[in-house]
């Protein structure tokens, strides 16, 4: 086959970036834009360029937000005495989808992973150890991933924790180890919230 056009080959080399998407679904999204209405590409680059300047982190837990404070943290009815800890933004979103978490949230914005050169340091825990200091908080949840870095980082955050807060708890069991909570479906996410444990 003849080589493809710059711009094509362009656009199918940014689609490969893209988590999950090899060769040939970059193909078959490249070949989708360019056989779509001029609109409805513009309206994807739009929304794109639209996402890179216009979200950012709350101000207090560092999930994403189009405002100053995410939805959760400007909700008067929430309960902020209840920190949930997860590594990332979409780790909260499949919780709230469970529809049974009322507190807030913490995002570390990654786990603790010695061999790729990510220490606590390099993580958002001082600032959730500042969010404790300035705000009665009676329980934090540890939910990171069930996997070696976010057992490491579950680790470590129950060991700094230790006396600062009334309670520390960690999600049940139900989510399998080595996966990832935003690929856990909102009943299992829902059980291992209710059967939460006393970590340590």
């Amino acid at each position: 086959m003849s080589r493809l056009p710059r711009y094509f080959e362009n656009l199918i080399e940014a689609f490969q970036k893209l988590p999950g998407v090899g060769p040939k679904t970059a193909y078959r999204f490249a070949f989708y834009l360019l056989k779509s209405e001029k609109d409805e590409a513009e309206t994807l680059a739009r929304a794109i360029i639209e996402l890179k300047q216009k979200i950012r982190l709350c101000r207090i837990c560092f999930n994403l937000t189009d405002e100053e404070f995410c939805p959760v943290c400007a909700d008067d009815t929430r309960d902020k005495q209840t920190i949930c800890v997860v590594e990332q933004p979409q780790d909260a979103l499949a919780i709230e989808k469970a529809g049974v978490y009322r507190g807030t949230y913490h995002v570390l914005g990654g786990s603790i992973a010695p061999t790729e050169g990510i220490g606590p340091e390099k993580l958002r825990i001082k600032e959730l150890l500042e969010r404790i200091s300035n705000t009665r908080v009676k329980e934090v949840i540890i939910a990171t991933n069930p996997n070696v870095k976010g057992e490491m980082t579950a680790a470590y955050l129950i060991r700094i924790l230790k006396g600062r807060v009334d309670r520390i708890t960690q999600l049940a069991t139900g989510i399998p180890f080595g996966g990832d909570l935003d690929f856990a479906d909102e009943i299992t996410i829902a059980r291992a919230l209710r059967s939460r444990q006393e970590a340590g």
